[in-house]
C-alpha cells in the first residue's frame, strides 16, 4: 500500500514558505513511501531473566482474537491513540508483524493526562492547533498512514498551555519521533527543553544555574546541567539502538519526581539521575542537523504529559483500587502494546509481595465509536490484561475481570485530555 503525504502550505503563518518548501514537501512524501517498512526493534535486554522475557512475548505479541468493529455512520473512529492508514482494515493490520518485546522497560506513566495530542482532528497542512512554535517551520502531515507534525532542520514547537510554569513536581512525557536513513544521519538530534528559553535554561536566583536542551540521537542522550557551581555531564547510548535499516520510530519516554530523572528511548534507560538539581517548567521538541538534506523526514506524534505516579500499593490501601492509563492497546484491538510493559510488571511484582490482594480488572473507553461495540472490546481488553498477568506468574483465580465501556466516564469526552482520561484499566480489590 502506498503511504501519502498531504502537506500544505500554511503561508500566513510561516515566513518565506514558498518554492523551496514546496519542492521539500514533494520529496518528503517520495521518501515516506520509500521509508514504509519499519525495522523490528531488537529484542531482549541481557539483564532480565529468560522467564520474564517469555512471558512478556506471549503478553506483547498479542494472543487474543478480537472482533472487528462494525462501521458507524454517525460517530468518529476509535478512542485509540493512533489511526488505520488510508485504504488498510484493521483486520489487514493484525497480521503484521507485531513489535518486539520491552522486556526491559520498567517506566509507569502518570495518574492524570494534562496534555495528550494525536493530532486526529487536525487538517493537513495547516499548523497544528494545540502549539505553538518557536523557531523554523512545522504543519500537520500524514505519515506511515497517521496523523504527524512535520518539521524542518531548525524548527522548535511547544505545546500551547494556560499557564507558564505547568510542569508538576511528579510528571511523565512521552512522545515518538522519526529518524530517517541518510549519509549523515549520525548528525541527526532531536531536542527536548525543560524551560522557555530557545537555547539553554537558565534558573535559580540571579540565572546561575542553568541546563542545556537534551539532545535525543536514535540511540541515546546527551546533556548538561550547572547547578551551585557543579557543573555535571550527563550521556550514553545503546547499541541495540543504533541500526535503523529503513528508518524508525523512537518511543521517547520521560519521567520526574521531584528530584529524580529517568529518560528511556524505547525499552532502555539511558538517563538515571537521584537529583536533578531543580524543578522542569515546560517543554519544547525541536530539531537540528546541519546536513539535512531537502527531502529527510522530520516528524512527531503521540505526544502525552501526565501528572502523579503514587506506588499502586499505596493507591490500593487507600482507595481499594487503582487506576492505571498506561496499559495501551493496538487501534480496535486488545493486543497490548509494547510500552504498557512496565505497569504490567509492576503490578505482577505487588501481587507477589503481597498474597492477599486479589483485582477485579475493568475495562474503560471514550464515547467514541459505537456504545454496543466500545462494551464488547472493553471486555476483551480486560481479558487480555488478565492473561498478562496470568503469564507474569498471577494465579488465575486471583484475577476476574468486566468490561465497562464507556459508561462510567471519569471526565468529559469533549477534549483530547478527557478522552484519554476516560481510556483506562481499573484494578478493584476483591
Amino acid at each position: 500500500m502506498k503511504i501519502k503525504i498531504a502537506l500544505l502550505f500554511s503561508c500566513a503563518f510561516f515566513l518565506g514558505f514558498g518554492t523551496s518548501n514546496a519542492q521539500f514537501l514533494k520529496k518528503l512524501g517520495k521518501r515516506a513511501e520509500r521509508a514504509a517498512e519499519n525495522t523490528v526493534l531488537r529484542k531482549t535486554d541481557q539483564k532480565v531473566s529468560k522467564e520474564t522475557e517469555k512471558a512478556m512475548d506471549t503478553i506483547l505479541n498479542g494472543n487474543k482474537k478480537t472482533k472487528r468493529k462494525k462501521q458507524n455512520k454517525t460517530k468518529e473512529p476509535r478512542e485509540d491513540q493512533e489511526s488505520l492508514p488510508n485504504n488498510t482494515s484493521e483486520s489487514e493490520t493484525q497480521k503484521k508483524p507485531g513489535p518486539s518485546v520491552w522486556s526491559a522497560y520498567n517506566f509507569v506513566p502518570g495518574d492524570e493526562v494534562i496534555f495528550f495530542d494525536d493530532l486526529r482532528d487536525e487538517e493537513n497542512g495547516e499548523f497544528p492547533s494545540r502549539w505553538d512554535i518557536l523557531k523554523g517551520n512545522a504543519e500537520n502531515a500524514s505519515f506511515e498512514g497517521e496523523n504527524v507534525i512535520a518539521m524542518k532542520h531548525e524548527s522548535i514547537i511547544m505545546p500551547l498551555m494556560d499557564t507558564h510554569n505547568y510542569l508538576p513536581e511528579v510528571f511523565t512525557l512521552e512522545f515518538d519521533i522519526y529518524f530517517d536513513v541518510k549519509k549523515y544521519s549520525y548528525r541527526s538530534n532531536y531536542y527536548l527543553r525543560l524551560g522557555p528559553e530557545i537555547g539553554s535554561h537558565y534558573f535559580g536566583e540571579g540565572n546561575k544555574n542553568w541546563i542545556t536542551a537534551i539532545t535525543i540521537k536514535k540511540n541515546g542522550i546527551k546533556f548538561s546541567t550547572d547547578v551551585n557551581g557543579v557543573r555535571k555531564n550527563f550521556q550514553d547510548a545503546k547499541n541495540e539502538l543504533e541500526e535503523l535499516g529503513q528508518g524508525a520510530w523512537r518511543h521517547i519516554a520521560i519521567a520526574f519526581n521531584k528530584r529524580s530523572f529517568k529518560i528511556f528511548i524505547n525499552e532502555h534507560r539511558v538517563v538515571n539521575i537521584p537529583n536533578l538539581g531543580f524543578k522542569p517548567e515546560m517543554f519544547s521538541i525541536g530539531y537540528s542537523n546541519n546536513y539535512a538534506s531537502d527531502d529527510e523526514v522530520i516528524v512527531v506524534k503521540n505526544i502525552r504529559l501526565a501528572k502523579g505516579g503514587k506506588k499502586l500499593y499505596d493507591r490500593v490501601i487507600q482507595e481499594g483500587k487503582f487506576v492505571t492509563r498506561g496499559i495501551l492497546f493496538t487501534v480496535n484491538s486488545a493486543t497490548i502494546k509494547p510500552e504498557s510493559g512496565g505497569v504490567l510488571k509492576e503490578v505482577a511484582a505487588m501481587m507477589q509481595d503481597h498474597a492477599d490482594l486479589n483485582f477485579k480488572i475493568e475495562g474503560h473507553t471514550d464515547s467514541d465509536g459505537d456504545e454496543e461495540y466500545n462494551l464488547s472490546l472493553s471486555k476483551q481488553r480486560a481479558e487480555a490484561v488478565k492473561q498478562a498477568l496470568i503469564d507474569l506468574g498471577i494465579a488465575d483465580g486471583r484475577l476476574t475481570t468486566e468490561g465497562r465501556g464507556e459508561s462510567v466516564p471519569v471526565a468529559n469526552n469533549t477534549s483530547p485530555e478527557g478522552k484519554a482520561n476516560n481510556r483506562r484499566v481499573e484494578f478493584i480489590k476483591i
